[in-house]
């Protein structure tokens, strides 16, 4: 973190400034709790939607956390893990191995909307075909009856 060239174009160095709730993100992993298999890594799992994190809008939940402000996370327990967190003041340093490398860069407040797979005009299409099926069997019964 001291300016070095990053090994990997997927790592990333992100600077928060711890707030009222923290710095707004849980963790999984460690030597004792492995969240990858045959990987001792600590993990983002869980963003908090108004925390630091989430406002910076760097970290992502499934991203790797490699140090914080310079102390690598090799080997360590969970617990350990959290301790340094606690510890680590009011500006924390992180490096991060990015999970979705398109997540990297960007402004503040810049993730897409998430899309759905089905658009509105694919429902209204199947919605105009299900009333014109339901109008059919109406016409059909109706001139039964009469």
């Amino acid at each position: 973190m001291n300016g070095s060239a990053h090994p990997s174009p997927n790592m990333v160095d992100i600077k928060l400034k711890r707030g009222s709730a923290g710095l707004g993100f849980n963790i999984v992993g460690g030597v004792d709790q492995q969240y990858v298999v045959n990987d001792n890594g600590i993990y983002v799992s869980k963003l908090k939607d108004d925390g630091a994190a989430a406002v910076d809008g760097r970290l992502q939940e499934g991203d790797k956390i490699l140090a914080i402000n310079g102390v690598v996370l090799d080997n360590l327990t969970h617990r350990a893990t959290v301790e340094l967190f606690r510890t680590a003041g009011e500006d924390v340093e992180l490096r991060v191995l990015k999970k979705f490398p398109n997540h990297v860069n960007g402004p503040t407040g810049s993730r897409p909307e998430p899309r759905s797979p089905v658009s509105s005009l694919e429902v209204l299409v199947a919605l105009a075909g299900v009333v014109a099926v339901c109008a059919v069997i109406y016409m059909r019964l109706r001139k039964k009856h009469f």
